[in-house]
């Protein structure tokens, strides 16, 4: 039976015109985020099952991939429930190994600590246009920075990212999950349902006002809470200041420094953005994870139809592995969705080091490809990239395939030089 050649469904490979795309991105994130003060840090792709499955993940719990145990660990006969086969799975995002991580190094870490990540996380998902179940996620994280601070740091470093990357008109779209917990308080739904109403709010760029009161109501929600929530929602769309008007609606439920807090990372990224992007309040801006604790927020664009990058405060999540809160936010890229947007684009890598290929005709004496080789390494040496191959017999088939990977010039070398 001959091989499969295809990649894993939701995986896929990257041919060298893609990778040069990923190389480039890769390497202005890590270079402006640096300028930032984030530094790189990297945490294993296998994580322990219990902390992947600890309630603080959302959905993404149900889209692990699972790893059995190993060797005389793994004994199926007498395995009677699934924590008897699996000790571990890939990670699902990197902000779940980042607390791990910080949990158990604080001690030799400043604080606050600014970290970066880039590395691969693994969904069980089903794959779609620019959603792989395989993908790269880049992440911001400031830990131990209780004031915002740390969220006006995180928007300004993401949206300058993207300013590079020329993406422009873009909207950062803000809210509180204190704000979302004041306004179902105060609607008179119970605490213990907040949840199950967030769920369905989170649908609402998809079903509309009146879809989220259909679907509230049946699941059985008391009308008089309904009328007064969606209520809240219709006054809002009036309101030239949002966050006012809830701050003094909500008074009684939502402590005031939470509305001054989010207006002020507001006013504050307005003031110093140095891209072109509207940042604005979203009361209806949910965000899956249940490990968010304060500030929320997502990056749209008009040539994707979903978020292309998303993050918030979670300040409770380090101390499930302490004991102790540990104030913490993080904003993270849609990498793949960005490189998708890119190659849609056509984007090209601008370019730098010239890139220049030696053709080298086949039979050549080892004396004569050794003066090749140290030609090519004073080139090396002086800035060029050069690539050496031997000559094809289909010359210009070669060259065009050569040129489309960015060779610029051409030096051919034939046994009778």
């Amino acid at each position: 039976m001959a091989l499969t050649k295809k990649p894993v469904t939701g995986m896929k490979d990257i041919l060298p015109a893609e990778m040069q795309i990923r190389d480039y991105v890769t390497g202005l994130i890590k270079e402006t985020y640096k300028g930032f003060g984030f530094s790189p840090i990297e945490t294993p792709c296998v994580e322990h099952i219990g902390n992947l499955c600890s309630k603080q993940g959302g959905d993404n719990e149900k889209l692990i991939f699972k790893i059995l145990k190993r060797g005389e660990k793994l004994n199926l006969d007498a395995a009677q429930a699934e924590a008897d086969l699996v000790d571990s799975g890939l990670r699902y995002d990197l902000t779940v190994p980042l607390s791990r991580f910080y949990a158990n190094h604080a001690n030799e870490l400043p604080s606050p600590f600014k970290a970066l990540q880039i590395g691969s996380v693994w969904r069980a998902d089903r794959p779609q246009k620019g959603r792989f179940r395989q993908f790269v996620q880049c992440d911001i994280d400031i830990l131990g920075d209780p004031t915002y601070l740390a969220e006006i740091e995180l928007i300004q470093a993401t949206t300058t990212l993207l300013g590079r990357l020329d993406f422009k008109n873009f909207k950062i779209r803000i809210n509180e999950r204190r704000i979302l917990k004041a306004m179902a308080a105060y609607s008179g739904f119970a605490e213990e349902n907040f949840d199950q109403v967030f769920i369905i709010l989170d649908k609402m760029d998809k079903i509309g006002l009146d879809g989220v009161e259909n679907e509230l109501v049946e699941s059985g929600f008391a009308r008089e809470s309904v009328d007064k929530y969606l209520d809240l929602f219709r006054k809002l769309e009036k309101q030239e200041d949002g966050i006012g008007f809830l701050g003094e609606k909500l008074a009684d439920c939502l402590p005031k420094e939470v509305s001054d807090s989010l207006k002020n990372i507001i006013r504050s990224v307005e003031a110093t953005k140095a891209a072109e992007f509207e940042i604005c309040f979203d009361p209806t801006l949910v965000r899956g994870m249940s490990y968010y604790t304060g500030t929320i927020f997502e990056i749209e664009m008009a040539e994707f139809n979903s978020s292309v990058g998303g993050g918030g405060r979670y300040d409770e999540m380090i101390g499930k592995f302490t004991g102790l809160n540990t104030p913490a936010c993080g904003f993270s890229i849609g990498f793949e969705r960005i490189i998708t947007i890119l190659l849609d684009r056509g984007f090209e890598v601008p370019k730098s080091a010239q890139k220049k290929a030696y053709l080298i005709e086949k039979g050549t004496s080892d004396e004569k490809l050794c003066e090749i080789l140290k030609e090519a390494r004073a080139e090396r040496e002086n800035g060029s990239q050069v690539l050496i191959a031997w000559m094809n017999k289909n010359k210009k088939f070669q060259k065009d395939k050569l040129t489309q990977e960015g060779c610029t010039e051409f030096k051919e070398f034939f046994n009778r030089d």
